[in-house]
């Protein structure tokens, strides 16, 4: 789907204070990539008219990230909210695009095709703003979207002024919204920083939709894992295995063996041919590329390393950027760590050990 009429706006400005970490939130890493990065890549199939990423905290290591994979970036300084994110982005935005995705940069387990899905609901519904939503077992703490008679949403209401009979609501709030920018841009003037925090917040533009008789809607994610955000090391935990997880289903549906799946570690941007077996509490890391009909032996580490065709790693192996040749017989206890001022790799040529 492209959506060349739709510019894509990450929130990637604040510090993460509940990460207890000096490094920005967005740039903490769940299966081997910076959260940011997830979400770009998340953004770029839909080949929207730019993806612009609103940064603050560590701006020059934020923006690194962001323009390595094509993103446009711009600094928030200081922050005062989501709603003030949004008026700095506003000078960044094409003056071409009719619609704004506005994600935030900590939700690396959103997928392409639910925003795609959120796009699509939008532009059906004729709609000002669309809401992500998701439905969860256990809302307690989370913004719940109450929806009218004819299912569009009436009002978002935070956990503690929910009524008694909102209580039981399970459909809550991602942050996460599409935009009709020609309904939004006079609205962003006329928020106040009427909070305990003195901020601008986007919540109060959909308030402000809905009392003008705007059209709002929601659409609800499919898997409420992927409006997840990392606001702790636990929720850092959580994601990272989603993505691992993710990624071991992805190999092996394409003919990857995987002996105790639950004990191995596969970064993102690994590669694995088919017919090849990995044994229990291996990692392959970086961007490590295996092909066909290897063996990698229990308990190996591979960091950015190249193995060729039918070539095996006997168990208790670590190595670093090496090349592998084909059917080579590496191991068992093999230890390839290039001292920090090699500039090669080193190679190992069939049947070496």
């Amino acid at each position: 789907m492209a959506a060349p009429d739709t510019s894509i706006v990450i929130l990637a400005a604040g510090k993460g204070t509940r990460m207890r970490s000096d490094l920005a939130k967005v740039l903490h890493r769940a299966g081997g990539r910076p959260l940011l990065e997830h979400v770009i890549r998340a953004c770029q199939p839909l080949k929207p008219a730019q993806i612009l990423v609103v940064v603050g905290h560590q701006a020059e290591d934020v923006a690194a990230v962001a323009e390595s994979l094509g993103a446009q970036t711009i600094v928030q300084q200081p922050q005062r909210g989501t709603g003030h994110a949004m008026q700095v982005a506003r000078r960044a935005i094409r003056k071409s695009a009719k619609l704004a995705v506005v994600l935030p940069g900590d939700a690396p387990l959103l997928s392409t095709a639910t925003l795609a899905a959120l796009l699509d609901t939008h532009r059906r519904g004729e709609a000002a703003a669309t809401i992500l939503s998701a439905e969860l077992a256990d809302a307690s703490g989370y913004g719940r979207i109450v929806r009218d008679a004819e299912g569009r949403v009436q009002a978002i209401i935070e956990d503690k002024a929910l009524a008694p009979e909102q209580r039981d609501i399970r459909e809550v709030n991602s942050s996460m919204y599409c935009f009709t920018l020609e309904k939004l841009w006079p609205l962003l003037a006329a928020l106040r920083p009427d909070n305990a925090h003195r901020e601008l917040y986007l919540t109060d533009a959909i308030a402000m939709l809905r009392q003008r008789n705007e059209r709002v809607l929601a659409y609800v994610a499919p898997d409420a894992n992927e409006v997840m955000g990392c606001n702790t090391r636990a929720h850092l935990a959580d994601a990272d295995r989603v993505l691992r997880a993710r990624k071991s289903a992805e190999l092996m549906d394409s003919g990857v063996t995987m002996y105790l799946p639950e004990t191995i570690v596969i970064d993102s941007d690994v590669a694995v041919g088919p017919d090849t077996i990995i044994e229990p509490g291996v990692q392959l890391l970086g961007k490590t590329r295996v092909g066909a009909r290897c063996a990698i032996g229990a308990g190996s580490v591979l960091v950015d390393v190249r193995v060729d065709d039918d070539a095996t790693i006997l168990p208790q192996c670590h190595l670093v950027g090496a090349r592998i040749g084909p059917r080579a017989h590496v191991g068992p206890f093999a230890r390839c760590v290039p001292a920090r001022t090699f500039a090669r790799t080193r190679t190992w040529a069939a049947s070496s050990s």
